[in-house]
């Protein structure tokens, strides 16, 4: 018998106040537990569609399990997201399948919530001007996590439809549609990059001292981050398997020095420096890691057990 939990009960089931507090815990254990395990995660490619990745992965005394994605980048124009998927959650004392889980809510929190801890790690805590480049399903993830977290007076939007860029700022009053992604950038002191591009959105020489930048989005061959602003500063990573060639690592992080990049778990246990000095720039750069798709699948599978949601099924 398993649990099976629709997209609407992971949205209800899933306490953003405890999102950051159980992706700490699996950044400290990829980074200091020998027993976990997450091997690469791997792509199934339908032409220039999209792509399916595998993403398995284990953390000891939580279940184990497995997410597959779909990542189609032109889905938006059909009025679908770009990332759908399934958590399978299974057992690790007998291997039976415990939970299965949509996928999308998932990811859009968890990508959002590990960027919001890198930024509340490595941001000046006095930042109060963001920039969001993607006005999707990240971009309003990011808003509502950072929010949370930060005393935001002006947010910076910008999308490739002007149209999408309106909508999300319609939801906020701090909320601004950029004329300029040039001029918003340089007016920031968070900048989040939550798009589908396979250019760089943002460029070296844009930067500012003192900013925090991060980059989620996913699209090799290339990628949204301009490759010149990781190797130039002071660059921060969920592990460092993010320096491996696509699909396993990151496209913009290709011929940088491993050894360059911290992992935010590194950081946590106080192994590493983070920001040290407030001119420092410093940068998130984010692949997806299959052990936060599975520390907050466990959160939502306990709460859905502890508030008897879902529905159980026979497989």
């Amino acid at each position: 018998m398993a649990l099976l939990l629709a997209r609407h009960d992971v949205e209800r089931l899933l306490d953003a106040d405890a999102l950051l507090a159980a992706l700490a815990e699996g950044f400290r254990a990829i980074s200091a537990d020998p027993r976990v395990d997450a091997p690469a995660r791997s792509a199934l490619s339908a032409g220039d569609k999209g792509s399916l990745l595998t993403m398995p992965g284990f953390v000891p005394e939580l279940q184990f399990g497995t997410k597959l994605v779909s990542i189609f980048p032109g889905n938006a124009a059909a009025g679908l997201p770009s990332h759908q998927g399934l958590i399978v959650l299974m057992d690790p004392a007998t291997g039976a399948v415990s939970a299965l889980l949509d996928a999308e809510h998932v990811t859009a929190m968890r990508t959002a919530g590990a960027a919001t801890l890198a930024a509340k790690l490595l941001a000046r805590p006095e930042s109060r001007v963001m920039t969001i480049l993607g006005a999707g399903v990240q971009g309003r993830a990011h808003l509502e996590l950072m929010s949370r977290h930060f005393e935001l007076e002006t947010v910076f939007v910008a999308s490739r439809s002007r149209a999408s860029a309106e909508a999300f700022a319609a939801r906020d009053d701090r909320v601004v549609v950029a004329d300029s992604i040039e001029a918003a950038v340089r007016a920031s002191d968070i900048i989040c990059l939550c798009s589908q591009s396979a250019e760089p959105l943002v460029l070296a020489d844009w930067v500012q001292p003192g900013q925090h930048i991060s980059s989620v989005g996913y699209a090799p061959p290339g990628g949204e981050l301009d490759p010149a602003i990781a190797a130039a500063h002071t660059l921060f990573v969920e592990a460092r398997i993010a320096f491996a060639p696509p699909p396993a690592g990151c496209a913009e992080l290709r011929g940088i020095d491993p050894g360059r990049g911290t992992e935010l778990g590194e950081l946590l246990l106080g192994l590493r420096p983070g920001r040290r000095a407030a001119a420092e720039v410093t940068v998130y750069k984010a692949m997806g890691h299959a052990i936060e798709d599975l520390v907050v699948a466990n959160l939502v599978h306990r709460a859905a057990i502890e508030r008897s949601a879902g529905r159980v099924v026979d497989l």
